[in-house]
């Protein structure tokens, strides 16, 4: 039997699956690791802790499964998106990865606009300058930190660092690369133009592949910690939604899925580059060759539910652990005790900025409306329901542009929960279906070394062959009804807030 591992580097941990040809599980294992957050708006991760999770459970799926790792024909990566991996000259890492939810680059956004140019930059990069993107935390850096920047040789993202670990190769692909401001989108190769405006040395950057190409192999010393046979070919993989793209076969014209993970994102594959001029939503390079993807992100979709239960659902956290259960089934049973609505309570769920379609990293999350009358419950749907709206914006900047679809697909942690996956067909007004194999960015990841590799002959006939979708649940009429009054209300509150955003962000206390 021939097998092919997935490993996808997320934000709170790296969950690493090893799948036969047919695209059955033979054994899954996750670790976490934390997040640091030194100031408000910051957030960073050590690079290191994530080759210690990625190493861990790669050999934890060998051993469970008692695979012979001469069987394992390929090794692919999925990764959080934008993070910054500085190394030195001998392959150290130099400071802790500002990663892609961090907000503290906003004086770097403006100086590379200016730099570019707006429209310029969007025409290359296809985005407007963003603190999430790697171009601008490099120039804080350079600005705040010059002494590690004197010293860095390489810059890698995420998930390209645990390649680095793994084959020596400073190797990225082009999904994930669109994400670091730097890559020209739609040449699908680095920008000379937006390097030199920038002032930033080519050489920093690695070797660009499209997401299915073999970019190294297993080392011997990667081999002794992972249990992989040394020669194990390594793709270049994706970023995680690019290869949650695949592993839910969203890979033709008129396919999109919607993520609510630690983000929340609404995806649309496209064959032809189509560029918002507004720079509201993303392009960027997918995971099929010679093909694209829009899509719209929520900072803080599943990340607004885990806070939420992590400051005031301990009794269900408790409760979870001795009935077994994961607590946001309990979590989904207390919100369904609220009503469409949740008795006219709103959630924004910025608590890290936003992008789409606000591109505003000084809002914050917000409860709107609340009164005596609301009990936690109202709060918990309330969550639920803010996020929903919050892909909604993202749907319609999509519809605005002709990519979007009259179906969805839903993944993600969130894309489990049968109630959120019932707000999101009443509140976009479309059938919502889930895939049979739950794993997303590790299976597409997967897919991907299995066509480096030789298994598939594409990454689309590798889809039509593996994936299985779920009978869809259909939009409840009067809940629809009820959700387009609210959205309208939930649409005017960014606004009015927005100045109060900015005085908040500049206020000294």
């Amino acid at each position: 039997m021939e097998y092919i591992i997935g490993v996808d580097l997320g934000t709170s941990g790296t969950k690493t699956v090893l799948f036969d040809r047919e695209g059955h599980i033979a054994a899954s294992a996750t670790v976490e690791y934390p997040l640091y957050q030194p100031e408000n708006g910051w957030a960073e991760q050590d690079p290191e802790d994530w080759w210690g999770a990625a190493a861990t459970t790669i050999g934890q799926v060998i051993a469970e499964s008692r695979v012979d790792p001469g069987d394992i024909k390929g090794v692919g990566l999925s990764g959080q998106m934008h993070g910054l991996v500085m190394l030195d000259r001998e392959g150290r890492v130099l400071r802790r990865s500002i990663i892609w939810c961090d907000q503290r680059s906003g004086r770097q956004c403006e100086e590379i606009t200016g730099r570019v140019g707006r429209e310029r930059l969007i025409e290359i990069t296809a985005n407007p300058a963003l603190t999430g993107f790697t171009a601008a935390k490099l120039l804080w850096v350079r600005e705040n930190e010059p002494e590690i920047y004197s010293r860095c040789a390489h810059i890698l993202l995420p998930k390209d660092y645990v390649r680095y670990m793994l084959t020596g190769a400073f190797a990225t692909e082009v999904s994930d690369a669109s994400g670091m401001q730097l890559l020209d989108v739609p040449k699908r190769c680095w920008s000379e133009e937006v390097l030199a405006k920038l002032d930033i040395d080519p050489a920093l950057l690695a070797k660009v592949y499209e997401s299915p190409e073999v970019t190294g192999e297993v080392t011997a010393e990667a081999a002794k910690l992972t249990g992989l046979r040394p020669g194990t070919p390594v793709v270049g993989g994706a970023g995680d939604n690019a290869a949650a793209a695949v592993g839910t076969g969203v890979v033709r014209d008129g396919k999109a899925f919607t993520t609510l993970g630690t983000s929340g994102v609404v995806f649309a594959h496209t064959d032809k580059i189509s560029i918002d001029p507004k720079g509201r939503v993303h392009t960027f390079c997918c995971a099929v060759p010679g093909a694209w993807h829009v899509m719209g992100v929520t900072q803080g979709a599943g990340l607004s539910l885990k806070w939420f239960r992590d400051n005031f659902c301990y009794s269900e956290i408790v409760s979870a652990q001795g009935l077994s259960i994961d607590p946001y089934v309990l979590l989904d049973r207390q919100a369904e005790l609220s009503p469409v609505g949740c008795n006219k309570l709103f959630y924004l769920p910025y608590l890290m900025g936003e992008r789409t379609p606000h591109l505003d990293p000084d809002c914050r999350g917000v409860f709107f409306g609340l009164s005596a009358m609301h009990v936690r419950s109202d709060l918990l749907r309330a969550v639920m329901e803010g996020v929903a709206f919050s892909q909604r914006d993202s749907l319609e900047v999509l519809r605005e542009m002709g990519v979007a679809t009259s179906r969805m697909l839903a993944c993600g942690g969130g894309g489990t929960s049968p109630l959120w996956r019932q707000m999101l067909s009443d509140v976009y007004n479309c059938p919502v279906q889930t895939v049979k194999s739950k794993e997303g960015p590790a299976f597409g990841a997967a897919i991907l070394a299995g066509v480096g590799a030789g298994l598939y002959p594409s990454v689309q006939e590798a889809c039509d062959m593996l994936i299985d979708v779920n009978p869809p649940q259909e939009p409840i009429a009067g809940n629809v009804e009820k959700y387009e009054k609210l959205y309208r209300i939930y649409t005017g509150l960014y606004p009015a807030l927005k100045e109060n955003y900015r005085q908040l962000a500049e206020l000294e206390l």
